[in-house]
């Protein structure tokens, strides 16, 4: 999102976070506001489903992706990775398919203890000051998660390098997405 917007002045975005509660609202509004400073417009939208009960709640939360549906058609969509093995994180994923069929959607990767970080085959290379501006915006914004040792300045640092040997990047580092249909 960083290298979209610095990339382009005319960017909308619409930021949705589906499980929100709490501290964890607070950090979502905070966080996407860091991510968004630059964006022409921005609609940050957080909803308060509770987290790790998604599949329980899914015909909710279908319900509001067909409202989505009737009010947006993105360019772009990221969601969460299919094979993510949180539960919470794969409904969103199908979800999205499910609703968006026709356009461009890019599944990230969240590093974390499930160990079900794939072979991603879409990259994005991020400047060195893009790469730390992202790792330090995760780091300050989300403080529920520093008690995960897994959520650490090495992991994501880590985990971009990882992916800029794989992409070959210049600056050493990038994003990786999983892309399962793209139309030129």
């Amino acid at each position: 999102m960083l290298g979209l917007l610095s990339g382009y002045d005319d960017v909308e975005v619409h930021w949705i976070v589906f499980g929100s509660l709490g501290q964890r609202t607070k950090e979502a509004r905070a966080s996407a506001n860091s991510f968004l400073a630059v964006a022409k417009k921005k609609n940050i939208i957080i909803k308060n489903f509770k987290d790790g009960f998604f599949p329980y709640v899914g015909g909710e939360i279908k319900s509001y992706f067909e409202k989505l549906k009737k009010r947006l058609s993105p360019d772009i969509i990221f969601t969460h990775y299919r094979h993510d093995l949180h539960q919470d994180h794969r409904l969103i994923s199908d979800l999205t398919w499910n609703t968006f069929r026709d356009h461009l959607i890019l599944e990230y990767e969240i590093p974390k203890y499930d160990g079900d970080l794939g072979c991603p085959n879409f990259f994005v290379h991020l400047k060195e000051s893009i790469c730390s501006r992202k790792v330090q915006y995760i780091l300050k914004y989300f403080q529920s998660q520093r008690e995960n040792y897994w959520f650490s300045q090495e992991t994501f640092r880590s985990l971009l390098h990882l992916r800029g040997i794989e992409s070959n990047a210049p600056d050493k580092y990038a994003e990786a997405y999983y892309c399962r249909k793209i139309v030129l």
